[in-house]
């Protein structure tokens, strides 16, 4: 009975569709009725014939001015977009109806929940993670000198393979340097410096560019390469901000006196917010997490344009060491939109929050008893929406594989992101009672097929950055014989508590 009337509402709701399409003919139809019964009360002859005659006066020289007009305001809105573009790297007017617009009208794409529309979810899945199957910058990567160095001390092993270092030196000449650098002995040195492969060559040549001149790029140099504790690396971060500070004010002031110094103040800008932002991760490793989440909203407000650098995955990381689940779900409606590529920490600390308010509680003996309620179906629903974002996290927050240490760059999707995540939320999520069973349980209820494909998951070359083992894995923090969660959205075979049935019954 039941399948009898879920097919009857499916070919009503199909009919309802195949009408709509028809029904603008309708409207067209009864508006020109409308105009022909009305035609002698709304005086539709008299208007015509003065428009007519409104129109017949008109001189060429009124069209001259509305047509110079009409470009004079097309003008100064092209010169107004190039300067944005020039400024910010974007549209301006692609920002505002991808932020705004687009979400007003109805831009978020519905998942269906109809099996013979999955094949269409899935190809728009696809066109949608394009933009994501290409390597980005790790936002929490450790520092070179003070961290990965360590594990190489300690092993005699790299912690980076060369890949990923190679990757890192294209970020560098990119950010950190500019055109007109070899106007500059000290800036000119360290365009050379980024591009050596050898670090005591990078680090000598650093040190040269201090010898010259006050050096922004060459203290960050040694901040992260040769300071072999995080306190030795904040400190010349702080001498950095002192140098990079003067440049960006001079540059600012004379950034609109040509392309030269616009190139200039938008690598001013580059080296001063990751200077900032060093800074705060420095603080947020020494334990001064609240004057870290401090640095992090104000260098936000500062430059509330450079999402690209990812600085709220930061600030939540931060809030949720102080256990500021209020200030993180701020975050995340702020975050958490179409107008930003979504990564693990948005999805899986969406899913922490809403498993944080049952997860104490959670039973899956009882839940299979009396059902799920809205706030453990919520809790489900956002799981399966992070695994489906990313299926290998699971496997590192719950120690069924080794976690190592995070490179420093990440494909959205892969295993690389995986383990940054992992490496840096285990904690968070283990100290949020029952969170880590509910993961568990919710995980193993999604078939081994649901999951993205190898293509969206490592990209065309099928590889991600890796790095060396440094930990073994734990044994299973689940339990092996309790039943599994299933999504209710119609992606998995049979609704949540009746799986949940099932499997006790078997």
């Amino acid at each position: 009975m039941a399948e009898a009337g879920t097919g009857f509402l499916e070919q009503l709701k199909s009919c309802i569709v195949w009408s709509w399409t028809y029904l603008w003919t309708v409207w067209f139809f009864i508006v020109l009725f409308l105009v022909y019964i009305l035609r002698v009360p709304l005086k539709i002859n008299d208007n015509l014939s003065t428009v007519s005659m409104f129109l017949n006066t008109l001189t060429p020289k009124f069209y001259v001015a509305l047509t110079g007009t009409s470009s004079l305001i097309s003008g100064l809105i092209l010169i107004f977009e190039w300067w944005y573009f020039r400024k910010y790297g974007t549209s301006f007017i692609e920002q505002v109806s991808v932020s705004h617009l687009r979400p007003l009208l109805g831009g978020v794409d519905n998942n269906s929940s109809n099996n013979s529309n999955s094949s269409n979810g899935d190809s728009d899945s696809n066109r949608q993670s394009v933009s994501e199957c290409k390597v980005w910058r790790n936002p929490l990567n450790l520092f070179r000198g003070a961290e990965y160095n360590r594990y190489t001390w300690v092993t005699g092993r790299e912690p980076l393979t060369y890949y990923d270092m190679n990757l890192s030196a294209q970020d560098h000449q990119t950010f950190f340097t500019c055109d007109s650098d070899h106007l500059r002995p000290a800036d000119a040195i360290m365009q050379k410096a980024w591009r050596e492969r050898n670090p005591q060559a990078r680090i000598s040549a650093a040190h040269e560019a201090l010898e010259i001149n006050e050096c922004a790029t060459a203290y960050i140099l040694l901040a992260e390469e040769e300071a072999t504790t995080i306190a030795e690396a904040e400190k010349l971060f702080k001498q950095a901000l002192k140098a990079g500070d003067g440049c960006y004010r001079r540059s600012q002031q004379l950034q609109h006196h040509g392309s030269q110094y616009e190139a200039q103040h938008r690598r001013d800008t580059n080296v001063l917010v990751y200077i900032k932002r060093r800074l705060a991760m420095c603080a947020r490793r020494l334990g001064r997490t609240r004057e870290a989440v401090k640095m992090m909203r104000d260098l936000m407000k500062e430059f509330p344009l450079l999402s690209m650098f990812n600085i709220h995955e930061n600030l939540l990381e931060a809030l949720l060491e102080l256990q500021a689940y209020a200030d993180v779900q701020a975050v995340l409606a702020k975050y958490d939109d179409i107008s930003l590529p979504k990564s693990a920490t948005i999805c899986y600390t969406a899913a922490l929050l809403k498993a944080r308010a049952v997860s104490d509680k959670f039973s899956p003996e009882a839940a299979s008893r009396r059902g799920l309620s809205t706030a453990e179906m919520n809790a489900v629903e956002a799981i399966h929406r992070a695994v489906e974002f990313n299926p290998h996290v699971p496997k590192y927050l719950l120690e069924m594989k080794s976690l190592i240490l995070p490179p420093e760059h990440i494909l959205k999707r892969g295993d690389s992101e995986a383990i940054a995540y992992a490496f840096f939320h285990l904690a968070h999520w283990k100290r949020v009672e029952g969170a880590l069973n509910l993961l568990h349980c919710t995980w193993e209820g999604i078939p081994q097929h649901f999951v993205c494909p190898p293509k969206l998951c490592y990209g065309e070359s099928g590889k991600h950055p890796p790095v060396q083992s440094v930990a073994p894995a734990d044994t299973n923090l689940g339990n092996p014989s309790v039943p599994p969660l299933t999504s209710p959205r119609g992606l998995l075979p049979s609704p949540p508590c009746q799986f949940l049935l099932d499997c006790k019954k078997a």
